[in-house]
C-alpha cells in the first residue's frame, strides 16, 4: 500500500509541475483530483477517509471570501480603486510607487489573484493614456501582489491554509510579518527603478486622458461597508471567539441578500475549479501521511525554532514554489510543521511560501494571471525580463524575512 500510495502522489505532481508549461492541456485541478480519485480507487484511503482529509474551514474560508470579492468585483470597487487613486499620479515615480502600494495593501486584505485580475487592466489603460511603457508597472505589480498579500491570512491561498491551521489570530499574523512586506514594497520600487532606469530618468508631469468607467453604486453602499465589517471582526475574531471561517460565510451571505447583484449571478463567478483542486490535495496529501511517508521525513529532518530552522524554510520555499508551486507545496507542509512547528515556523512558511513566488512567471498564479491578461492587449513579459527583476527581489526580500522572524525570535516576539 506504501508503494502504491508513494506512486498515486508523484504521478500527481509530476502532473501539476507539467501543466504550469505553456500550451498544455491538462490543469492542474484535473491533475489533483485524478490523485485524490486514485487514492480512493486503489484502497489507499477509503471514500469516509478522503471526505475527513479535507480541511473544510480553509474550503469555507474561500468560499466565504469568494462571494465576497465577486460582488466587489461586479460592482466596480476594485477597478474605482485602481482608477481613481492611480489617476492621482503626477511622474511615472509617483505612478510606480501608488501602484506598489495600492496593489500591495489590497492584496493583503483580499486574495492577491482577484486584485492583479482586475488592477491590470486599469493599470494597462493608464500607462496607455499617459504613453508609458507598461511592462515596468505590470512587473512591479505582479511583485506587489505577492508580497502585500504575505502580510495577512486572507492575502492568498497560502495563507489560508497557514491561517486555519496553525490558530494564529489574525492580528498576531499581520502584525509579525507587516514590517517584511512593507519593507518588501520599497524594494519591488528600488529595484523596479534599477532595471528600467531609462523609464525613469524622465522627467515630466504624466497626463491622463482616460474615461471613467461604469460602477455601481447603488450595491456599493451595500457591499462595501459589509466587507469594512468582515475585515473589522478579522481583527477581532480571537476577542469574539468567532471562527474566521464563519466570519468570511455570515459576510457572505449578508452580501447575496442585502446587496443589489443577483445571487446567481455571484454564484458563477466562484471560483469552484480553485476549492476542488483544494480538496483533492488535501485527500492525496492525506493518503501519503496515512503510510507513513511523511513521519519518515519528520523524524528524519525535523525543522526547530533556530535560525537554522527559518533560513532552511526559506531555502526549500524558493525551490519548491518554482516546481509544483506555493499553494501544493503549502499543503504538502502542512501535516510536517503541525507536528513540529510553533508560531513562529507557521508564520515562515506563510512569508517564504508567498514571496517566493516572485522567482519566476510561474511562480504564483498571480504572475500568470498578469502575464495572460497583459498578452490580451498585446503586451508580452518574457520569461527571461521578468526573471532578471523577480529573482533579485526575492532574494532580498527572503532575507530580510529571515532576518526579521529571528530577530522576533531573538527577542522573544512571540
Amino acid at each position: 500500500m506504501t508503494t502504491t500510495a508513494i506512486i498515486i502522489f508523484v504521478i500527481t505532481f509530476l502532473g501539476i509541475i507539467y501543466t504550469r508549461f505553456p500550451k498544455v492541456n491538462i490543469d492542474r485541478p484535473s491533475a489533483a483530483f485524478f490523485g485524490a480519485v486514485a487514492m480512493i480507487l486503489f484502497g489507499v484511503l477509503s471514500f469516509e477517509e478522503a471526505i475527513t482529509a479535507i480541511d473544510f474551514n480553509t474550503i469555507a474560508l474561500l468560499l466565504g471570501m469568494m462571494i465576497v470579492i465577486a460582488v466587489l468585483e461586479i460592482d466596480g470597487f476594485f477597478t474605482l480603486i485602481a482608477q481613481k487613486t492611480i489617476s492621482l499620479s503626477k511622474s511615472r515615480n509617483q505612478l510606480l510607487s501608488i501602484i506598489v502600494f495600492i496593489t500591495g495593501i489590497a492584496s493583503a486584505f483580499l486574495v492577491n489573484d482577484a486584485v492583479v485580475l482586475l488592477f491590470t487592466p486599469v493599470i494597462i489603460q493608464i500607462c496607455r493614456s499617459a504613453k508609458l511603457n507598461p511592462v515596468p508597472y505590470l512587473i512591479a505589480e505582479i511583485l506587489a501582489s505577492n508580497i502585500g498579500s504575505a502580510m495577512t491570512i486572507t492575502g492568498n491561498p497560502q495563507n489560508i491554509l497557514i491561517g486555519i491551521n496553525s490558530g494564529i489570530p489574525y492580528l498576531h499574523f499581520m502584525l509579525h510579518l507587516l514590517p517584511i512586506s512593507l519593507l518588501g514594497l520599497f524594494v519591488i520600487i528600488w529595484m523596479i527603478k534599477l532595471f528600467f532606469r531609462n523609464e525613469f530618468s524622465v522627467q515630466n508631469n504624466l497626463v491622463f486622458q482616460g474615461e471613467d468607467l461604469d460602477y455601481n453604486y447603488k450595491s456599493m453602499k451595500f457591499s462595501v461597508p459589509i466587507f469594512l465589517g468582515i475585515i473589522v471582526l478579522f481583527f477581532f475574531h480571537h476577542t469574539f471567539n468567532i471562527s474566521i471561517p464563519l466570519i468570511a460565510l455570515a459576510g457572505a451571505s449578508l452580501i447575496l441578500l442585502l446587496g443589489k447583484i443577483k445571487p446567481s449571478q455571484v454564484i458563477k463567478e466562484v471560483d469552484w475549479v480553485l476549492l476542488l483542486f483544494f480538496a483533492s490535495l488535501f485527500i492525496v496529501v492525506h493518503g501519503i501521511e496515512k503510510v507513513g511517508v511523511l513521519n519518515q521525513f519528520i523524524n528524519n529532518t525535523p525543522i526547530k525554532e533556530s535560525f537554522t530552522g527559518i533560513a532552511g524554510l526559506h531555502i526549500l520555499s524558493l525551490f519548491m514554489s518554482q516546481i509544483v508551486s506555493n499553494v501544493p507545496y503549502t499543503i504538502l507542509m502542512l501535516p510536517i510543521l503541525k507536528s513540529t512547528a510553533g508560531d513562529l515556523l507557521w508564520l515562515s512558511l506563510a512569508s517564504s511560501a508567498t514571496l517566493a513566488g516572485n522567482a519566476t512567471i510561474i511562480g504564483a498564479v498571480a504572475n500568470l494571471i498578469v502575464i495572460e491578461v497583459a498578452k490580451k492587449y498585446d503586451i508580452n513579459i518574457g520569461f527571461w525580463q521578468f526573471l532578471k527583476v523577480g529573482f533579485i527581489v526575492t532574494l532580498l526580500t527572503l532575507s530580510i524575512s529571515v532576518i526579521v522572524l529571528y530577530l522576533q525570535l531573538y527577542f522573544q516576539i512571540f
